[in-house]
């Protein structure tokens, strides 16, 4: 492992800031296996600086000197990845004007960084499986098989152990991908280096802005380190970019500071999602947030529907022809039962040329998973009128995502 003048000098080289011992665990892992052909995975959520990993492997490595690529799987359309990665052949599809080399052609005896490689599709998994067990490949169109010596280095945000579990990502490559496993640390985790991070980036935007440096008080050093950051060090990039250019003070207190962090009270006090032994999320967390914020939202209007009935029951009055029967006392617990916000208790409203209690039927509300799921992709794209990008934003998943889900569940735009 790394002495500590040489994890010092490698943190001054590519600008990390912290001396969380996770932090120091993971650049010694990846200084470690620089050297190496070996395939590497780096696991960490969304915003830790996984890309900074994959940089500082390559340029220890034998490859330093040839060409370093990051691609984002999960930004390139399902139809057209198989063609950037691999390269096509003239009139092998509609828009095929011409003959193009891909990735693993153009960066032949370098490094390739796939992020997000969670978003990869299933047929493009089985080629790169292929270049990475025997350094061949196939151009889309084309049936002449070519080598390659490409370095592979790839990163997730997901747990691929639980998209293996759902079919969606192949088990082999998987292990083939997993070789040396390198976790990145959320900032979260490293509650004691975020006031360094927010000093060093406030001097940054000082330098650039031509002003004085933002600092904090203590009590806001203790709000900032008490923040969750789901955005981790992009997020605490852009609020102090923020802060440096709207603060009016350049001393900034626990109150200033709250006005420039994002409220999460509803996310907050939902149920929270287990980590597993790695401390990475478990799959589909975007997905199970946008359900948890489905299923509070109908607990509320349920909550409203049941106070509306409560009232009607109180004082009776005529609505569209019908009214509201009071309750006969042999049924005394219809009452106690709506002010205990009991959901199954059903209110009948009956003509009042009848005059009788109908029947009381129980509706179970449907508990399934999809339709929600799906109710929800659709109002999100009728809200931002069909406009993807915006409705998976909303959703808080990505647009690749939303584009699969579109097609699983037939929803028409």
């Amino acid at each position: 492992m790394l002495t500590t003048q040489e994890l010092q000098t490698l943190k001054n080289r590519f600008g990390i800031i912290g001396n969380e011992p996770s932090l120091n665990y993971s650049l010694g892992v990846a200084s470690q296996v620089a050297n190496t052909d070996l395939t590497v995975l780096i696991q960490g959520e969304s915003g830790v600086g996984k890309e900074v990993f994959s940089q500082i492997i390559h340029s220890q490595s034998a490859r330093k000197h040839n060409k370093f690529i990051a691609i984002n799987c999960g930004a390139i359309p399902e139809g057209t990845i198989d063609s950037e990665l691999f390269g096509h052949e003239k009139g092998s599809f509609t828009s095929a004007n011409e003959s193009r080399k891909g990735y693993f052609e153009t960066v032949n005896g370098g490094t390739i960084f796939l992020d997000e490689i969670g978003e990869m599709p299933l047929g493009t998994q089985a080629r790169l499986l292929r270049v990475l067990e025997a350094g061949e490949y196939i151009r889309v169109g084309s049936s002449k098989v070519e080598k390659t010596n490409v370095r592979v280095i790839a990163a997730t945000n997901k747990d691929l152990l639980l998209l293996v579990n759902a079919g969606r990502f192949r088990e082999d490559l998987y292990y083939r991908l997993s070789t040396v496993p390198i976790r990145v640390a959320s900032l979260r985790e490293r509650r004691d280096d975020i006031p360094l991070l927010f000093r060093k980036f406030c001097i940054d935007f000082a330098e650039k802005y031509k002003t004085t440096p933002v600092q904090l008080t203590e009590d806001a050093k203790e709000v900032l380190s008490a923040y969750r950051w789901p955005g981790n060090i992009r997020e605490l990039k852009n609020i102090a970019e923020q802060i440096s250019v709207l603060a009016p003070n350049k001393l900034v207190t626990a109150n200033e500071l709250h006005n420039y962090l994002p409220e999460f009270h509803q996310k907050e006090s939902m149920p929270a999602l287990m980590n597993n032994s790695t401390g990475s999320h478990t799959d589909f967390a975007n997905e199970r947030d946008i359900l948890y914020k489905l299923f509070f939202d109908m607990k509320k209007d349920v909550n409203d529907l049941k106070k509306m009935f409560f009232e009607m029951i109180q004082n009776p009055a005529v609505a569209h022809g019908y009214q509201a029967e009071a309750i006969p006392e042999r049924y005394p617990s219809y009452e106690h039962e709506l002010l205990a916000g009991k959901p199954n208790v059903s209110v009948v409203m009956s003509n009042p040329e009848t005059q009788k209690l109908e029947t009381i039927h129980e509706v179970e509300e449907t508990l399934n998973i999809s339709e929600h799921e799906k109710d929800l992709i659709v109002r999100a794209l009728k809200k931002h009128r069909s406009r993807r990008r915006d409705a998976a934003s909303e959703l808080g998943i990505s647009e690749r995502t939303l584009y699969r889900k579109i097609k699983e569940y037939d929803i028409e735009e």
